[in-house]
């Protein structure tokens, strides 16, 4: 194949395992394209079942249909404080749970659940809105940003800014209680302020939303989805208040409001470390083109959550360069091209909570090596 005269000059797992993960991933043009690297997956990597597809919707909700009969049953039998123990562990599991759901409808955005795209739409949208997740709006951002990985002008999301751009306010939370705040911010209302408000998204020359059907994010032709996504929100949202009337708030917030703020904290989390390392690049318009910026992202280990979050965690390299592909299948795509990638491929195994509050000391602003003559490709930094 393409690339196989490639393979015998590439690091093996027990290299890839000594790796250091902070070593910078090439930034130059890659020896291999991107045709060489679909035909070493397998061609059933790419088939998407209707069957499987519904399987991992059938089996996640289920798993949430057991966790909130449980809790609605039989947490109001147990003693005190057995009782204020176990809704933390209900919120933390569903909340896992739910975000494998939203995965889901992250796949039928890509068209990735089955080969038809109205019946992907159609799950997504249902899925999506009852997570509050406007499914029309964010599909469209999303693809851009598959469209635009790694430019510093065009990417969607966590965009990093050049140190000349930062705020005025940023070398105060340079420390660990400025980054434990921002952290928490980010975790919490990231989600939200993002979608409403476009919080770490690219610039745009007027106000950004999601919710907006006439905002500068969207076409002409896109408009009419932008409405019924916001129609799901809406009925989403209605159905709430209504349950709220009939059970009480606290039950709804007990019940879903907390697991959805796991959600909503996990995928702002996962997209965050995806995106954001002291070892990958970013370029302007000098530099960038698909294939790096593709290759401009990390794969990283949840351990058990992996398996939950359907490996959207662990083979996001591959789901970047072919995103229509199943999640079923992405860790098997991914086997097959990291011999081809080389050291273009990067993962790295930090444990969660190392990771995360590495790249939010070290992952501040984006310049060019002063001594580099690549001055369209842009390196985090964190001195001030």
């Amino acid at each position: 194949m393409g690339g196989g005269g490639r393979m015998s000059a590439t690091p093996n797992n027990k290299f890839e395992s000594k790796k250091n993960p902070l070593d910078r991933v090439p930034h130059t043009k890659p020896p291999f394209t991107l045709g060489e690297l679909k035909k070493a997956i397998p061609p059933h990597c790419f088939q998407r079942s209707v069957l499987r597809s519904f399987s991992y919707v059938v089996y996640d909700l289920t798993i949430v249909a057991i966790f909130y009969y449980i809790a609605t049953t039989y947490f109001h039998l147990l003693p005190s404080p057995l009782n204020y123990f176990a809704w933390p562990i209900y919120w933390i599991v569903q909340g896992c749970v739910l975000t494998g759901i939203w995965v889901i409808a992250h796949e039928c955005g890509h068209h990735a659940f089955s080969d038809y795209q109205w019946l992907d739409d159609t799950v997504g949208l249902v899925l999506h809105s009852a997570l509050l997740v406007p499914y029309f709006s964010w599909k469209y951002s999303h693809k851009r940003h598959h469209s635009n990985t790694g430019s510093m002008e065009r990417d969607e999301v966590f965009v990093p800014k050049p140190r000349s751009e930062i705020s005025w306010f940023s070398p105060y939370l340079s420390n660990p209680l400025g980054r434990a705040f921002t952290l928490f911010v980010t975790l919490t209302l990231g989600w939200p302020l993002y979608l409403a408000f476009n919080v770490s998204g690219r610039h745009y020359e007027r106000f950004a939303c999601h919710y907006d059907p006439y905002g500068p994010i969207y076409s002409n032709r896109e408009r009419l989805q932008i409405f019924i996504s916001d129609i799901g929100i809406f009925a989403t949202t209605f159905g709430l208040y209504k349950l709220a009337a009939a059970k009480s708030l606290s039950w709804v917030v007990c019940v879903f409001g907390v697991p959805l703020l796991i959600v909503n904290g996990f995928l702002v989390l996962i997209t965050f470390l995806q995106h954001t390392h002291p070892a990958l690049p970013h370029y302007d318009s000098s530099e960038w083109d698909w294939l790096r910026g593709a290759l401009a992202t990390v794969d990283r280990d949840y351990g058990i959550l992996n398996k939950v979050f359907h490996n959207i965690t662990d083979s996001h390299v591959a789901h970047h360069l072919f995103s229509t592909m199943p999640h079923y299948n992405a860790m098997e795509a991914t086997k097959a091209i990291k011999p081809i990638l080389g050291d273009y491929y990067h993962f790295d195994g930090t444990p969660l909570v190392q990771a995360m509050w590495r790249e939010a000391k070290e992952c501040l602003y984006v310049e060019p090596d002063e001594d580099s003559p690549n001055k369209g490709v842009f390196w985090y930094r964190n001195k001030f």
